[in-house]
């Protein structure tokens, strides 16, 4: 049964009540059968680090869990995003090659360009950055950015392309 593997009713109860004792348990039950699914679903050099930010959104998120038998579940979507997240954007940040898709036209040095990225999402305005953020760094589905803010599925998918276009445009300056 899946809830044995990664913790007792009672340990996720506890532990979303605010037991540090049980929210412990329930991480270290759950570390390895977490490291095992992004074992499948993330690059070879970002399986753990995507368990470990896993377990670190689990620990901050154990309160909003809604019901304990989603517990299992709502872990293996959260690894799966970490390391959706990290094949998106973060590997463009830790040094590994850029894809040449997303490069200017011209030559820019790889510390320069990590510095023009950031300064063309510091450009958008707030809720074109939220968006970006959402979808491209924290690997958010569009239905989950519809959700956290309140738009609808029309109304997600043209902002995020308006803000992906003006930041484009901000780097092809």
């Amino acid at each position: 049964m899946l809830l044995a593997m990664t913790g007792t009713h009672c340990d996720i109860e506890a532990a979303r009540a605010g037991d540090r004792q049980a929210l412990e348990r329930l991480l270290t039950h759950s570390r390895l059968d977490l490291r095992r699914y992004a074992e499948y679903h993330c690059i070879v050099n970002d399986i753990d680090d995507a368990v470990q930010e896993a377990l670190l959104r689990i620990a901050r998120g154990i309160r909003q869990l809604r019901a304990i038998e989603a517990f299992t579940s709502w872990l293996f979507r959260i690894v799966k995003r970490e390391c959706n997240r990290m094949k998106r954007g973060l590997r463009h940040l830790r040094g590994e090659p850029v894809p040449v898709e997303i490069l200017p036209a011209r030559d820019v040095p790889y510390a320069e360009l990590t510095h023009d990225i950031a300064a063309a999402l510091e450009s958008l305005p707030t809720h074109y950055r939220e968006i970006i953020l959402l979808r491209d760094m924290e690997g958010l589905t569009i239905a989950e950015i519809m959700q956290r803010l309140g738009l609808t599925r029309e109304a997600a998918k043209a902002r995020l392309h308006r803000a992906r276009v003006l930041a484009r445009e901000y780097l092809d300056r």
